[in-house]
């Protein structure tokens, strides 16, 4: 008696400990979660920031460079003890004496040096910023493409929880409805009315429908779990969704493709950017023209300052000729923007193909939306029907049987059509999404 009592407290507590793991969750928050949370999002991020350093780097194109120094040493080369005393301000007339600058005594000498280099024409690094720019720019549409398919995916895994759930709904019943008839058929048995061999036939069929639900609740887990790594949690805890699995009617689609979509305008960027590039390696042919300028402190004793002089000046600087480095950099960089067009013109085309594609198949999805309910309700008349008969003897166990699990059928058939119905409206939502 106690160990009954005790086998009863430990299967109460495990099914309290069951509603306990299962969560309810709403779209929204799931959502809301993703965009938080989701890996691929901050992976975009990322990839962003990183094309935004390039560009930022192309500031050297305008800013100056800026260095400063200290140098010290000790020589007695004839030409660098006299330079280093003209520098120090501290040349006299006895240092013009042959025999002092032909072999000079040890001098030292400590140099302060701030150097500006500003750049003043500079055209292949106007373009190459002109392509980081580009390049950044399809970096932060690709972010928005990417929140735009996980809003998508979110819908499908959602959807994917719901159609579960039915799944686990209709099997219940349906186990409910086939244990309810071994019940009868058990007292038909003993009454004499019915055979062992049709006893035996609903047992099996009993436990086909309980193989069925145990599949389906294992769908349920792996809904869950995708739910789960979509929002980048690792505890992966049962959710059960806060609303059922109904024909949606809230999405409103366009008809066409927008080149404006994100990912398309992120593909037309990143040509534009093969065409910057390809502008700059044509303008290396042309000179540079760079300002310098330096302020120069000098002493013989360390971190002094007795004499200084300024420099500065213009340099006009022209490769002329390096190899045919420059002619194959040419015509790589034409190959590649012409390369970027072709799969501009490829990717919009396919995108193009796909939304007629969809198009077709949300109407065969609908047509079959309409068939299925029609064959649920014929199958669930002709249940209604054979299971009365059967209850008054004049049915055949193998036909009520036949009919139960073509009404099972019939409901997941519905319900998985309205997943696919409204998994085709969600995907031209997105292919259309401007």
């Amino acid at each position: 008696m106690n160990r009954i009592i005790y086998i009863i407290i430990s299967f109460i507590g495990s099914l309290v400990l069951h509603a306990q793991d299962i969560r309810l969750i709403t779209k929204e928050e799931v959502l809301n979660t993703v965009s938080e949370n989701n890996s691929s999002i901050k992976i975009s991020i990322e990839e962003f920031k990183r094309a935004r350093a390039d560009y930022r780097q192309t500031n050297a194109v305008f800013l100056p460079n800026i260095t400063a120094s200290h140098t010290g040493f000790s020589t007695t080369n004839p030409l660098m003890a006299f330079g280093s005393k003209l520098n120090q301000e501290i040349v006299k007339q006895s240092d013009f004496n042959p025999a002092t600058l032909n072999d000079p005594s040890q001098i030292q000498n400590f140099a302060t040096k701030f150097e500006v280099e500003q750049p003043l024409i500079n055209i292949d690094g106007i373009y190459q910023r002109k392509a980081a720019k580009s390049k950044m720019k399809a970096m932060s549409l690709k972010i928005e493409r990417t929140q735009d398919y996980l809003a998508f995916e979110v819908d499908k895994a959602y959807m994917q929880l719901q159609l579960a759930y039915k799944s686990v709904d209709v099997l219940e019943q349906a186990l409910e409805a086939a244990k309810a008839n071994k019940k009868l058929a058990d007292n038909s048995f003993k009454q004499g009315f019915l055979q062992r061999a049709d006893v035996l036939l609903i047992e099996v069929h009993v436990i086909e429908v309980q193989n069925q639900l145990q599949s389906a609740k294992s769908n349920v887990q792996n809904a869950s779990n995708y739910l789960s790594f979509l929002m980048n949690n690792d505890d992966f805890t049962t959710y059960q969704p806060a609303d059922s699995l109904t024909i949606n009617t809230s999405i409103t689609v366009n008809k066409t493709i927008s080149e404006n979509r994100s990912d398309i305008k992120a593909i037309q960027l990143a040509s534009d950017a093969y065409k910057a590039m390809n502008k700059a390696d044509n303008m290396t042919f042309l000179p540079r023209l760079n300002a310098f300028g330096s302020y120069e402190m000098y002493d013989n004793s360390l971190f002094q300052a007795n004499a200084n002089g300024y420099l500065f000046g213009a340099k006009l600087s022209w490769d002329i000729f390096k190899g045919s480095t420059r002619f194959s950099k040419v015509q790589k960089s034409k190959a590649e923007f012409e390369k970027s067009k072709l799969e501009y013109n490829q990717y919009l085309s396919q995108s193009k193909l796909e939304l007629n594609k969809t198009k077709r198949l949300l109407v065969d999805t609908e047509n079959k939306l309409n068939l299925s309910k029609l064959a649920l309700n014929q199958s669930g008349e002709a249940l209604r029907i054979r299971t009365k008969r059967f209850k008054e003897g004049l049915e055949k166990t193998s036909d009520l049987l036949m009919a139960e699990t073509l009404y099972a059928q019939k409901q997941l058939e519905y319900y998985q059509t309205i997943f696919e119905y409204n998994y085709t409206l969600a995907y031209l939502e997105f292919l259309t999404k401007s």
